[in-house]
């Protein structure tokens, strides 16, 4: 039975990942930081135990703990999928290989779909395995278990898909070096407007949280880690001060993350149409 041309496609995508040394960098550098977290920990725990602190003290130290891998993880995530996906359109259509499968029977639509479909795979599996190394560590070498796991791992997966989106789109009308650029230098502009955000709410600055909020319209990948954070941190860390890890002031609501949903949808949708259009 023929395969759909998209799977072709996808089977293609992870098989060019996997023979590239960014995901084998990758994949090193995460190993490293579970080991360089479940050490530290370890004495973090060991340290504080000797101190004899009360639950209540530690259960806030060790939701910060959780949550600080697990924003690495966001990060060590989303750099594998700008990386690895900002020249794999531009890069083609630059150098021509797009042509090769361009002039078979194959749609434009398929070709873009499949290789989504290749890379939503790959960074699924690499934050399953990172977050689930983190909340595991985190487990066993704690004794904490991570709030809400799942929805928070879910919602740092839609941040991946989002800026993957977002750099499928750019590669269809940017070169590979601008393209990292522009999803980058968006992911800077919604980093410092969420944290704008969260400073103005601390002082009961309206016009910061605005700015923080306007931000996140323009690129939400900020809110949806911030959303993340909020549900998966403990009840008591709510009493700590903000940080980039936690997210305590000015917390995304849901119509933000049905936003988030849209704006990952709409990207996509129009990578397609620009791809189809493109003059190759």
């Amino acid at each position: 039975m023929r395969r759909p041309p998209a799977l072709v496609i996808a089977r293609l995508t992870l098989r060019e990942a996997a023979r590239r040394r960014i995901l084998l960098a990758a994949v090193a550098l995460g190993l490293v930081f579970l080991a360089t977290y479940g050490l530290g920990v370890h004495f973090i725990r060991r340290d504080m135990a000797q101190q004899h602190l009360q639950r209540v003290v530690s259960v806030p130290m060790y939701s910060f703990l959780a949550n600080s891998g697990l924003y690495v993880v966001n990060f060590l995530t989303l750099t594998l999928t700008v990386l690895t996906s900002v020249d794999t359109v531009a890069g083609e259509i630059d150098s021509g290989t797009v042509h090769v499968v361009a002039t078979k029977p194959i749609q434009r639509r398929d070709i873009l779909l499949g290789k989504w479909l290749g890379f939503v795979t790959m960074i699924t599996v690499y934050l399953l395995l990172m977050a689930g190394g983190v909340i595991g560590l985190t487990r066993v070498v704690l004794d904490y278990g991570v709030r809400h796991p799942v929805l928070g791992v879910a919602l740092v997966w839609l941040n991946q898909v989002l800026i993957l989106n977002v750099t499928l789109l750019g590669g269809t009308r940017l070169s590979a070096l601008a393209n990292g650029v522009l999803a980058f230098a968006a992911y800077g502009v919604a980093f410092i407007g969420g944290w704008i955000e969260q400073i103005g709410a601390f002082l009961g600055n309206e016009t910061t949280v605005v700015i923080g909020i306007l931000s996140s319209l323009l690129m939400p990948t900020e809110a949806l880690w911030r959303r993340a954070s909020f549900e998966m941190q403990s009840a008591l860390a709510e009493v700590a001060p903000p940080t980039p890890f936690t997210s305590v002031l000015s917390v995304p609501s849901p119509a933000m993350i049905v936003y988030a949903l849209v704006y990952a949808a709409a990207a996509l949708a129009v990578a397609v149409v620009s791809f189809e259009r493109r003059d190759l």
